[in-house]
């Protein structure tokens, strides 16, 4: 007859809008284990697996810290609990954690200051659990606060009355999977799963359960601007709930390497909580990152192929996204091919059309020159070096622009996107290098064959200044550059060779552009003077700096745009990526453009 042997969730800790999936293992009437499902649709010899999740709640609901979602708040900050957009966010487990979070907190203080007027507020007081309250003013810094022994202040919310006085079960959904919502915050789940027979539907046995930890709300990041960098004032292009809106003949492009799941390992992010790190979290967390921003082209990185046909296609389809994809080869890598990452564009069906495709193999462009250029007896090095399994996706899209046409000489309006993540061995920069240059080198064919724009997008793995850097942005390299003396090949050589004719530049550069305003200050301290570049795009407790870039052909490309960086408040006092605000290493790079009119002939 079916049992159960046992149950098991991959992650205890819930979190509301991301999806419970136990992992349930069967012992079938011929003996054999399994984990596949057993509906009442479906019944095997007469009997099926009934699934219960239930909400534990009891006299007193507990609520979460804003700050350590899996710890229980001890104290809030009245000056939000005021203010209904913020109460979600004014919840703290200690004072300790209220001051270390005080930097990034004070710029919500400064927003609604700035909406509703500057109000003299107590700022904090502790639960009834507390042993004061903390006074303060908005206009105080966190020095001048001080222990005031005004009593305890209840500020938990209304708990609901239990005619027993004990635990209740409310019964919150009967399938195998389920997803918490706000409702049960601050609540543990039970997830139960028995044998029932089929005719009767009567239970067989004792059911198998599991009690997660208490629900915690989606951590919510503070939204990251689009910011207007050719001298319009305010926020331009941004919908009434602040989300990126593009108009007219502009369209927005962003560029995202998300950090697959095989990449996103225990040792590697080790500060990162384990729910957050756990791909269940990631991808909700991530989906909606990217959703939100509204962009109308999508350049992601690291996208694992089973995901991109599982989850990112069919849940960008719902909101309006084709998809196309370029798996990496596999020549290097062993395993399932199903976990190799890859490249990913999207664009919206609405703005463009696709036009054209191609894929680009490092490790066919390696074959063609080991063939030409290495002698037979050294071509197996030459091939262990260069053979790295990275690719690059480009795509030719039409711009549609609500059916008109973004020239005024009637001709069509291509776009061609480039989508790449190159090598990421630090210490072979002579492939880097290499790779780089192909790409731009079939690229240029593309350029030759149609005056198009284009758009170069991707994890480059490369620092702003380095050769591969200075290539896409110079057209050439100094034959001086110290990354050139690394060549065991002789693949660089001659270096008059490493040239392109793409007028290249970087789009965030647009935030250091002689004459911008003082408005665009607070960006440029997020930027590097020296290379014109973000001050990071890739932040882990190993390593900071910028690996990330949208370059885009400047005589037929403007900048209107840019997503604000973050700085170290958008990344909360000793945190790293990935964290259960932003679910990857990277950060996303978004610019807005506008097509430039072509000269006459």
């Amino acid at each position: 007859m079916l049992s159960v042997i046992r149950v098991h969730l991959p992650s205890e800790i819930p979190i509301v809008g991301c999806e419970l999936t136990p992992y349930v293992l069967v012992r079938r009437p011929d003996k054999s284990a399994a984990t596949d499902d057993v509906p009442e649709s479906a019944p095997l010899d007469g009997y099926f697996l009934r699934y219960r999740w239930y909400r534990v709640q009891s006299d007193k609901k507990v609520t979460i810290c804003s700050v350590h979602p899996t710890e229980q708040a001890t104290l809030q900050c009245v000056f939000c609990s005021k203010r209904r957009a913020l109460v979600s966010k004014s919840y703290h487990c200690s004072p300790k954690c209220f001051v270390d979070a005080w930097q990034h907190h004070k710029t919500l203080h400064e927003r609604a200051a700035a909406e509703n007027g500057n109000e003299e507020d107590e700022l904090v007081r502790f639960s009834s659990t507390g042993s004061g309250a903390l006074a303060g003013t908005l206009s105080g810094s966190m020095s001048n606060l001080n222990l005031a022994g005004n009593g305890p202040t209840p500020f938990y919310p209304s708990s609901i009355t239990q005619k027993s006085g004990g635990e209740t079960l409310v019964e919150v959904g009967s399938c195998k999977t389920y997803t918490p919502t706000s409702d049960d915050i601050g609540y543990v789940l039970k997830f139960e799963c028995v044998v029932a027979n089929a005719e009767s539907r009567q239970v067989v046995g004792h059911p198998s359960t599991i009690l997660t930890s208490r629900v915690i709300p989606a951590p919510s990041p503070s939204p990251r601007k689009l910011i207007p960098v050719n001298g319009a004032d305010g926020m331009s292009h941004l919908d009434q709930d602040g989300r990126i809106q593009s108009a007219g003949s502009s369209f927005t492009v962003l560029s995202y390497n998300i950090l697959s799941d095989t990449s996103a390992s225990g040792d590697m992010y080790s500060y990162c909580p384990p729910w957050a790190l756990s791909w269940s979290y990631r991808r909700h967390n991530l989906l909606r990152e990217i959703v939100g921003y509204r962009a109308d082209v999508v350049c992601l990185q690291e996208v694992q192929s089973d995901h991109f046909h599982e989850i990112f296609a069919p849940e960008l389809d719902k909101h309006g996204y084709q998809a196309l994809y370029k798996r990496k080869t596999n020549e290097v890598l062993s395993g399932s091919t199903s976990a190799i990452d890859g490249c990913a564009t999207f664009f919206r069906r609405d703005r463009f059309s696709h036009v054209k495709k191609y894929d680009v193999e490092f490790n066919k462009a390696a074959q063609s020159l080991t063939e030409a250029m290495i002698p037979p007896t050294q071509r197996r090095t030459a091939l262990n070096r260069l053979v790295k399994d990275n690719i690059a996706l480009i795509v030719v899209l039409e711009a549609k622009f609500g059916n008109q046409p973004a020239d005024s000489s009637g001709k069509r309006q291509l776009i061609c996107v480039a989508n790449t993540h190159v090598n990421v061995q630090q210490e072979l920069k002579d492939v880097k290098l290499w790779q780089v240059h192909t790409l731009l080198k079939g690229l240029e064919k593309i350029a030759a064959s149609a005056d198009i724009p284009m758009l170069v997008c991707g994890d480059f793995n490369t620092l702003p200044g380095s050769a591969p850097h200075t290539l896409l942005v110079r057209g050439k390299v100094d034959p001086l550059h110290p990354d050139l003396l690394v060549d065991p090949l002789g693949i660089l050589r001659p270096q008059t060779k490493l040239t392109h004719q793409l007028p290249l530049v970087s789009a965030y550069s647009s935030f250091v552009r002689p004459g911008m305003g003082p408005g665009l200050e607070q960006h440029r301290r997020r930027m590097d003077l020296n290379t014109n570049e973000p001050l990071f795009t890739n932040c882990t407790r190993d390593f900071i700096g910028t690996h990330d870039y949208i370059f885009y052909t400047a005589d037929t490309l403007m900048v209107e745009s840019l997503l604000e960086l973050l700085d170290e408040d958008g990344l909360r006092k000793d945190t790293a990526l990935p964290s259960p605000e932003w679910s990857s290493n990277h950060i996303a790079l978004l610019a807005e453009f506008r097509c430039m009119p072509r000269p006459r002939r």
